[in-house]
C-alpha cells in the first residue's frame, strides 16, 4: 500500500514538474494588444496575406547585458517608424501608434522572461478571408513575436555570389517598403546562391550595379574609405546601414554614397553586409575571388566591435538607441 502511494505521489510530481517546465518554455506572442500562447497564434488558410504576401514586417534585435542584468532593444522606434511608413505606402491601417508597439514589445519580451540576445518580428497583414486582390478596408492584424537569436551569419566572414536574378526596382515594387511579397525576390537570390554552394547572395540592380545581399546592405571598403549604394539603386534604407554611416565619423572614417559596380566588389580591400539579422557580417570571398587577404579586414573588425558595444550599452553616446527591458 505503501508502494503504491509513493509511486501515485512520483508521478503526481512528475506531472506537476512537466506542466511548471511547459509554462516556463511556453513562448507568448503579442496579436492587436493580447500577449496570447504561440500554439493558439494561428491564422485561417483563406487569410488573404498567406495568398498574397500582403503584409508588412520588421526585425529588431535585443542584445543580454549581463553586467547589467539587462536587456536592451536596439532602435526599436525607429523600426517601428518604418513599420508604420511601410503599412501607409500598401494602404494598410495599423492601428497602433510608435509608442504603442513600443510598450507592446517590452511587455512581450518581460511575459517570456528573455534573459539572452532575443529577435523581434513585428507583422501587419491583411488578415481577411478573401481571394480578392482588392485590400481598401480589409481587416488588418498586427502582430509582434520574439525568439531567442545568436549569430544570422558566420562572424569570420563568408563566402558571397553575385546572383543572376535582379533587385526589384522601385517602378516595380516599393523598395522602401519592408513587403512580405517582396521577399520572393530574396528567397530566390539566396537559393541560388546556396545552390552553387556560397553563404549569401549579392544582387544587381537593373543597371547592373550592386544592389544588396539577400537580407543586408552591403559595404566596401577602398584606401580606407566606406562607399555604400545610394538609396535609388534599389536597396532598402536598413537602419543598421544607417547606424553604420552615423558611427564611421567616431572612428575616423569617411563614408560616400556612390553606385558601385561588380568589379569595384572583386577589388575591394574589404566587404562587409549590415542588417538587423547579420549585423556587421565580413564578405571574404565573392565569385571566387579573395577579398582583401580572405580574413575580416581591420576597418570591418573596427566597426563591428564598435558596433556591438553600443548595442549592448556600453557607449553612453548611443545610449539614446537603446529601450531597457527589465
Amino acid at each position: 500500500m505503501g508502494r503504491n502511494l509513493y509511486l501515485k505521489w512520483s508521478i503526481y510530481m512528475i506531472m506537476l514538474n512537466k506542466e511548471f517546465i511547459d509554462t516556463l518554455s511556453m513562448r507568448y506572442v503579442w496579436i492587436d494588444g493580447e500577449l496570447i500562447p504561440e500554439e493558439k497564434a494561428v491564422v485561417p488558410i483563406l487569410t488573404h496575406a498567406l495568398h498574397y504576401g500582403t503584409s508588412v514586417f520588421e526585425g529588431i534585435r535585443a542584445y543580454w547585458n549581463a553586467d547589467d542584468a539587462e536587456l536592451y532593444i536596439f532602435r526599436a522606434r525607429d523600426h517601428y517608424a518604418r513599420f508604420q511608413n511601410s503599412a501607409k505606402i500598401m494602404g494598410m491601417r495599423i492601428n497602433y501608434g510608435i509608442d504603442d508597439l513600443v510598450r507592446a514589445t517590452v511587455e512581450l519580451l518581460r511575459a517570456n522572461g528573455f534573459r539572452e540576445d532575443v529577435y523581434i518580428r513585428p507583422i501587419a497583414f491583411v488578415s481577411a478571408n478573401t481571394i480578392n486582390l482588392d485590400i481598401r478596408g480589409l481587416r488588418v492584424t498586427t502582430a509582434i513575436i520574439a525568439i531567442p537569436f545568436g549569430r544570422y551569419l558566420e562572424p569570420k566572414g563568408v563566402r558571397a555570389k553575385v546572383v543572376s536574378w535582379l533587385r526589384i526596382h522601385n517602378s516595380m515594387f516599393p523598395i522602401q517598403a519592408k513587403v512580405g511579397g517582396i521577399y520572393v525576390n530574396s528567397v530566390l537570390a539566396l537559393i541560388d546562391a546556396k545552390n552553387s554552394g556560397f553563404d549569401e547572395a549579392i544582387m544587381l540592380n537593373r543597371d547592373g550595379y550592386v544592389a544588396e545581399g539577400s537580407g543586408e546592405n552591403i559595404f566596401i571598403v577602398k584606401n580606407n574609405t566606406l562607399y555604400t549604394p545610394p538609396t535609388y539603386d534599389s536597396i532598402l534604407e536598413g537602419i543598421t546601414r544607417a547606424t553604420v554611416i552615423e558611427i564611421a565619423k567616431d572612428l575616423g572614417l569617411n563614408v560616400i554614397e556612390k553606385r558601385i559596380t561588380r568589379e569595384e566588389l572583386y577589388t575591394a580591400d574589404e566587404v562587409f553586409l549590415t542588417g538587423t539579422a547579420a549585423e556587421i557580417t565580413p564578405v571574404v570571398d565573392i565569385d571566387g575571388r579573395v577579398i582583401g587577404d580572405g580574413k575580416p579586414g581591420p576597418i570591418t573588425l573596427k566597426i563591428r566591435n564598435y558596433y556591438m558595444d553600443i548595442v549592448h550599452g556600453k557607449v553612453d553616446k548611443y545610449r539614446h538607441w537603446l529601450i531597457p527591458v527589465y
